[in-house]
């Protein structure tokens, strides 16, 4: 971390726990609460992904509509709850120890960002919503280069924005997928493994994995 001038953040999975909508909802929906959940999140990677490859974009929120509308049916959930369902993707809660995580990098010398898949509109309500927005220095989302994650476009941003080099990213993301398109792109990408998860075979490992934010300070104050 001694040559580190910026913290990237991924959004989605690493801050804010993409599960929190349905788990919200688990007394209407039953047991099948988490299947349905994890379904969702992966109709809606897939999705972005095939778009991106197609040339067939759309933006995250209309992308999160149509894979919640394949998961509802998959799971057969009351297509009353859709309206519930999205507005409670729009306000996701953290993970438990990233607001006082944020606040104590944020007295550090670094430059703070989300690099993201989600909307400016949709990503600005998020961390306002959880009461972060005084902490980002800028949130990049992949809009501005029309093009999902992991396309070298997406983490190209941060690094024309602070003019830096690659390696004085620190990456962090809970997406395999993530962690490996930002360190082949040059970042020091960190994995943020919350579930005990196997790494994916795609060309890079990270050199360092931790279970939640609170195991990055150390190695921050450690600069």
């Amino acid at each position: 971390m001694k040559n580190i001038k910026a913290i990237i953040f991924d959004a989605y999975g690493t801050l804010f726990d993409v599960n929190s909508a349905a788990e919200k909802c688990k007394d209407k929906i039953g047991d099948k609460w988490e299947g349905f959940a994890n379904y969702w999140r992966t109709t809606q990677l897939e999705y972005t992904w095939l778009r991106s490859l197609m040339n067939r974009h759309k933006d995250f929120w209309k992308i999160t509509e149509d894979s919640l509308d394949k998961s509802m049916k998959a799971f057969k959930i009351n297509p009353s709850m859709r309206n519930e369902l999205l507005n409670l993707y729009k306000v996701l809660s953290p993970f438990k120890e990233v607001p006082e995580v944020l606040k104590k990098l944020k007295d550090k010398n670094y430059k703070l960002g989300i690099l993201s898949n989600g909307t400016p509109a949709l990503l600005n309500e998020l961390v306002k919503s959880n009461n972060l927005e005084n902490i980002f220095d800028n949130i990049f989302s992949i809009e501005e280069v029309g093009i999902y994650k992991p396309d070298s476009k997406v983490y190209d941003m941060p690094i024309i924005k602070y003019k830096i080099q690659k390696e004085e990213v620190a990456f962090l993301s809970a997406n395999t997928w993530d962690v490996s398109g930002g360190g082949n792109y040059g970042y020091s990408s960190i994995w943020v493994n919350r579930n005990n998860n196997i790494f994916d075979n795609l060309d890079y490992l990270p050199k360092i994995q931790i279970t939640n934010l609170k195991q990055l300070l150390p190695k921050i104050e450690s600069k």
